[in-house]
């Protein structure tokens, strides 16, 4: 399926000149190749000559990820996509940077006056440190990563990180971006019709893609979306107002939140943990079982342990640690997610994995550019590794706190 549609416009959402949506064009067009023509090309590749040169040299098949890629890297076509799959991300994050250098004091002027107009807090505390897993190199190769600062009030990284998703995700990530928090919405609202909760939050919200449609299912709850990076929120903020939300944005690590004891119904985060580390995920946890009040639910939604994939596909898709600055991408699918929520405190049989299916996929013939026929697609495309989401659906993992459980130590 060839995504047609554009970005939904919105007031704090860069505009390109001309020439510059070109470019932006072209990224995603290189991307798109990348995945629908290269990418398919390795299963074929591996399995007539790469397997079988491995098996050769050491007497059985390769057994996992790490056999396959120990032969797979020498391959001159796998150099080749892995090459071109970078270059790719690098052009998609220049071409929209162009555009912001351009109009940086306007974008800040702009988010000044949509802030005001937002009731919801925006909250940057003074001396704030990221973490150091998030700011020791530009996560996905994006410059300046999620905290870097180059003026004043600065949303320059939030600016670049609302188009480049888009770019990134090759549309399918829906025109508002929003798909991952609109699939987990949906399917709350299909499976837990009851629930009803009056106070949300969301964990490394970035610029509140993921946020904004809890607001929209649930409009009387207070939302709260949080984050790293200083820029990011102030851009958040600001977007909500501009698409007529009213949420609450503040910087700080959902490690160590300054929310109070068993403040929140509802705990959620969207394609967060994999840009953590080992130390950090487990604490993530534990602050999400802190803050859950008793019957809360936590909500992870990111891509599916390697434990549910096979050997190939883990490979195709560990190459995001390799390639595109995601370090901890392979080894967080590793993780016990379920023994970390129940270390946290939560009982054992009340976390399990399950599926949400993708918002693009139920509702495309809503969206602007979108018809039933291509929702259709997306809902039917086989999964290709190196999108967001595995085939038509989102892996969440999904705990409920006991009702008379107490907090971990």
């Amino acid at each position: 399926m060839l995504n047609t549609f554009q970005q939904a416009d919105h007031p704090i959402l860069p505009k390109a000149t001309a020439d510059e949506a070109s470019r932006e064009e072209f990224a995603k067009s290189f991307k798109g190749f990348i995945q629908s023509t290269l990418l398919p090309g390795l299963t074929p590749i591996y399995e007539t000559r790469v397997s079988k040169a491995f098996e050769k040299a050491n007497g059985r098949p390769p057994e996992n990820r790490r056999d396959i890629r120990s032969v797979m890297i020498h391959d001159l076509y796998f150099q080749h996509y892995a090459m071109a799959n970078r270059t790719a991300q690098e052009l998609l994050w220049e071409s929209v940077n162009v555009s912001i250098d351009r109009q940086l004091p306007d974008l800040i002027a702009k988010a000044k006056e949509l802030s005001a107009t937002n009731k919801g807090e925006l909250v940057i505390p003074e001396g704030f440190e990221p973490p150091r897993y998030v700011t020791a190199l530009d996560i996905h190769c994006m410059p300046g990563g999620y905290c870097s600062e180059v003026t004043e009030d600065d949303v320059s990284v939030g600016a670049l990180y609302d188009r480049g998703v888009y770019l990134y995700s090759m549309g399918y990530t829906g025109p508002n971006n929003d798909d991952m928090g609109r699939s987990v919405v949906n399917y709350l609202k299909r499976n837990m019709p009851d629930f009803k909760p009056k106070r949300i939050l969301d964990m490394g919200c970035t610029v509140g893609h993921s946020t904004l449609p809890y607001k929209e299912l649930f409009p009387e709850a207070e939302v709260w979306g949080i984050d790293v990076g200083g820029p990011c929120v102030r851009y958040a903020h600001a977007r909500a107002a501009g698409m007529g939300l009213d949420v609450n944005f503040a910087q700080m690590n959902a490690e160590e939140t300054t929310f109070g004891d068993e403040e929140f119904d509802l705990v959620v985060s969207h394609i967060l943990l994999h840009e953590t580390s080992g130390k950090a995920m487990p604490r993530v946890f534990n602050e999400a079982f802190r803050v859950l009040k008793p019957g809360g639910l936590m909500i992870h939604a990111d891509l599916p342990p390697f434990d549910l994939m096979d050997p190939f596909t883990q490979f195709i898709l560990d190459n995001e640690t390799w390639y595109n600055n995601e370090p901890f991408w392979g080894a967080m699918r590793d993780m016990d997610q379920i023994g970390l929520a129940e270390k946290a405190g939560f009982d054992r049989d009340a976390v399990r994995f399950d599926t949400a299916p993708m918002a693009v996929m139920e509702f495309a013939a809503a969206a602007s550019g979108y018809s039933q026929e291509s929702s259709e697609h997306v809902a039917e495309r086989d999964f290709t590794a190196g999108e967001f989401a595995p085939g038509g659906g989102w892996e969440v993992l999904i705990a409920k706190k006991g009702e008379k459980q107490a907090i971990a130590a």
